[in-house]
Order: C-alpha cells, then sequence, then structure tokens
C-alpha cells in the first residue's frame, strides 16, 4: 500500500467515524448517561437520513438538518412513552419502534426504496463551492462532519452540567432516589431519549448527504457499530470528564471504521463485514474483562508450578531415604 492510499483510507475512514460518532455519543448520552439500551437506532438513523435526503431534494440542504433532527425527536418520545407511560420494556420498545420506522421510512421516501441525491445539492456541496481555492478545498467533507461534531460534543457537555442533565444523569444511576427527590424520572428518560435519538438522525442525515443516495438499509447494524465504538472510547479513555469520555467515543468510532476500511482493502467480501462488526464488538466488550483475568491466571500458574516443585522435592526426598 502507498503512502497516499494509506492517507486516503486513514482520511475516509476519519470522515465517515466523524459522522458515525454522531449516533456514538446518542448511544454514549441514552446507555452510559440514562442506562437505557435503546435499539430503535437502526430504524432512527434511517429515518433522519430519509427525511433529510427528502427536504434537501426540495432544495433545503441545510434546513434537511433541523428537518432530520426533529424526526429523530419524535421517534425518541415515542420510544420513551413506550417505556415509561405504558408499561413496555426498553428492549422491547426500541424493537417495537425500529419494526414501525421501516414502513414509516418507506412512506417518507415515496414508498421507494432508493433515493438518488447525484443532482441535489448537500451541505457538503455548499461547503465545497465556499471553500474552493482555499487549502481546505480538498477536506470539505472532513470539515463539515467536524463542526457537526464539536457542536454536539459542547451540547453534551453543557447540557449534562444543568439541572436538568444532572436530573438525566441520577435517572440512570438510581431512579428512586430521583423519584424521592421529587424528580419525575419519566420526564428525564424522555427528555435523554429525544436527544439521543435527534442526535442519531442528524448522524443519518449527514451520512445520506455525504453519499448523496438513501437506501432502506443504510442504517441496518448500526447499533452494533455504535456499541462496539462506544466500548472501544471507554477502553481507550476510561472514566473522567464528559468531554473527556465524549472525545473517547469519537476516538472509539474512528479506530472501528479504520479497522473496516482496512478489511475492505483486503478484499474481504460484503457478506462477511458484519461478521467483523460481531467480532470487534466481542473483542470491546470482552478485552477489559480478559485483561482483568490475566493476573489471576498468572498466580494459578505460579501456584501451580509452586505445587508441582514441592511435590517433586517432597518424591526426591522419600527416594533418598
Amino acid at each position: 500500500m502507498t503512502l497516499s492510499a494509506a492517507l486516503g483510507l486513514g482520511q475516509t475512514a476519519l470522515e465517515l467515524g466523524l459522522i458515525n460518532s454522531l449516533t456514538v455519543l446518542a448511544l454514549f448520552l441514552s446507555y452510559s448517561m440514562l442506562n437505557v439500551c435503546d435499539l430503535s437506532t437502526d430504524g432512527c438513523f434511517t429515518l433522519g437520513a430519509c427525511v433529510g435526503a427528502v427536504v434537501a431534494i426540495s432544495g433545503h440542504p441545510w434546513l434537511a438538518l433541523p428537518a432530520a433532527m426533529g424526526a429523530g425527536v419524535v421517534s425518541g418520545f415515542v420510544t420513551a412513552l413506550l417505556q415509561t407511560r405504558m408499561g413496555v420494556e426498553s428492549l422491547l420498545a426500541g424493537i417495537i419502534v425500529n419494526t414501525g420506522l421501516y414502513s414509516i421510512n418507506i412512506a417518507v421516501m415515496g414508498n421507494s426504496s432508493l433515493l438518488n441525491m447525484n443532482k441535489t445539492e448537500t451541505v457538503f456541496t455548499l461547503s465545497k463551492a465556499l471553500l474552493k481555492g482555499t487549502a481546505l478545498a480538498a477536506q470539505y467533507k472532513l470539515l463539515v462532519a467536524l463542526i457537526a461534531v464539536v457542536l454536539v460534543i459542547v451540547f453534551l457537555s453543557l447540557f449534562l452540567r444543568t439541572r436538568l442533565g444532572l436530573a438525566i444523569r441520577a435517572t440512570g444511576n438510581n431512579p428512586d432516589m430521583v423519584r424521592s427527590s421529587s424528580i419525575n424520572p419519566a420526564f428525564t428518560t424522555t427528555v435523554g431519549l429525544c436527544v439521543a435519538n435527534a442526535f442519531t438522525a442528524l448522524s443519518g442525515c449527514l451520512l445520506a448527504q455525504s453519499q448523496k443516495s438513501v437506501n432502506i438499509d443504510i442504517g441496518t447494524g448500526m447499533v452494533t457499530i455504535a456499541l462496539a465504538s462506544l466500548l472501544i472510547g471507554g477502553t481507550f479513555m476510561g472514566r473522567g470528564s464528559i468531554p473527556k469520555r465524549a472525545v473517547g467515543v469519537v476516538l472509539g468510532s474512528f479506530i472501528f471504521r479504520l479497522v473496516y476500511a482496512i478489511a475492505l482493502r483486503f478484499d474481504m467480501p460484503a457478506s462477511m463485514l458484519k461478521l467483523v462488526s460481531s467480532v470487534i464488538v466481542i473483542i470491546a466488550i470482552s478485552g477489559p474483562y480478559l485483561k482483568a483475568q490475566v493476573p489471576m491466571l498468572r498466580r494459578r500458574l505460579s501456584h501451580g508450578r509452586e505445587a508441582r516443585g514441592s511435590e517433586e522435592a517432597r518424591g526426591t526426598g522419600k527416594e533418598v531415604r
């Protein structure tokens, strides 16, 4: 692999990693902070892509971003409503919403499973025209994705320090304590899921405008990718402040996409990429546990060698007698 090819591979992985890191940041809020496993991520990501594409095709690429986020808020509200008001378990609520969103996404795309945006202006093409003739002209996609990620990280860092943000974090840690403090955990859960799904939908919208196409399966497996990236980021950054953990999440997303890109570079069949995702998730989840088991295994091996040594010594003593 030449140096230019390696740099191109790294840039592509960084662009996709930044765009997908918005979904990982959403999972960071819902899963790490709120302690809710939201399985509607795949459908919400596709919803954001579909709504953003339709609005962009109508001639409003910038308006597509808040429109997609608004659709994500509605998706998060429905998921929270099922959990908090209708007694549906969080996992089942996510599955139900994800299933229903498939039909809704098809309807948003005009009963089609594919939208082509080749002749459509997007935030990326507008940014490319704006940066034309500058040193950043070739990095327009990277710049747009980076600005979006920085804004979301700043928002999360500030929001989670507010009274409502602290209540959301407390709800994830101990909902009974929150309830005894006269704070409604149903409200904090609803707000947290609405904000998280808005980020997920924004991620889908940016990916659709970057690729200039949307298909109904664009969000398939996104929850697996986001979970793997979240765990990888946690392994690198560990515990710390919200900004530090958020940056770790973005780093985990980039690492995941880099591994994915390398797998593609080695001509791995497309049918095997989902298996690659699963293996990365297994490594990310089991890595810290296996790392913690290494000292214990060393102690067991050491005790085993000492026991065998003592047995051999006793056997030698008996032979001498």
